[in-house]
């Protein structure tokens, strides 16, 4: 029983450092030409810094066969593409004001950030 009982805990703990204390890898880019590798359900990097008012080209690589990695998605930039296996897939981001842009997936369970400064 004690067993058992401990093993609830550890999967408790895992489950939320999972979502709510992961810290996914940050990159400051000076290049305009960034690769994401999508796989074991996350991006890397996930948060990505970035110059305003500079476009530049995201190569999102998937490599996770989830049907959640399919898709990416930028909500306030309104754009959206789909992600084949194995293959960059680049994608073309205008020249953005400073702020943040979140991208995930389309069910929110991968997710970044362009932090644009």
């Amino acid at each position: 029983m004690l067993l058992i009982n401990l093993l609830g805990v550890l999967l408790i703990v895992a489950i939320i450092y999972w979502f709510w204390w992961y810290e996914p890898n940050k990159v400051n880019s000076d290049s305009n030409q960034i690769t994401i590798t999508v796989s074991n359900g996350v991006y890397s990097p996930a948060y990505i810094k970035v110059a305003a008012n500079t476009p530049l080209t995201l190569n999102f690589n998937r490599q996770d066969s989830s049907p959640c990695a399919e898709t990416v998605i930028f909500p306030t930039l309104e754009l959206s593409e789909t992600l084949s296996m194995g293959e960059n897939a680049p994608i073309e981001i205008p020249a953005l004001d400073a702020g943040e842009y979140a991208f995930h997936c389309q069910m929110q369970m991968y997710k970044g950030k362009l932090l644009v400064s």
